[in-house]
């Protein structure tokens, strides 16, 4: 593994981002792999029981509900053009089947994306995960205008 210069000035060793991810994805610890990253569907873990490391710090927030519904929804939209095409089948079989689909496809995908999403965010040392408290980039507010 390489080495990079933190923004404190020290040097820190670089995470392996495609790990962490492939961990993430498979539900288990970013960092060792051997740990479960969910207490509960998804909910995860606040530290590792394997490793100790700390995962409080995550933030996946809506990034994973989008990455399903982009994901599904072209599973989805490309199976009902496909059908529409190539089967004549009766409307009741496309109400049954897709909404259906639709539905196990997000529920299935939705915390696999979770942890690939979390084990991105220590790889690259976001919201804490670097050892430096997390401090959003806000811009000043204006300053008042004249009274009227």
């Amino acid at each position: 593994m390489g080495v990079q210069i933190h923004s404190a000035g020290m040097h820190v060793e670089t995470r392996d981002w495609r790990q962490a991810v492939a961990r993430g994805l498979k539900g288990q610890c970013p960092h060792c792999g051997r740990g479960r990253l969910f207490r509960a569907f998804l909910k995860p873990v606040d530290r590792c029981e394997a490793c100790s490391e700390d995962l409080h710090h995550q933030r996946a927030d809506d990034l994973p509900p989008y990455i399903v519904i982009t994901i599904v929804g072209h599973i989805v939209v490309g199976g009902i053009l496909l059908a529409e095409k190539y089967a004549d089948w009766p409307m009741w079989w496309h109400m049954a089947l897709w909404p259906v689909l639709t539905l196990i496809l997000s529920l299935v995908l939705m915390q696999p994306v979770k942890g690939g999403v979390v084990g991105l965010q220590w790889a690259v040392r976001m919201h804490g995960f670097g050892g430096e408290p997390d401090r959003p980039d806000r811009q000043p507010l204006p300053s008042p205008g004249p009274q009227a």
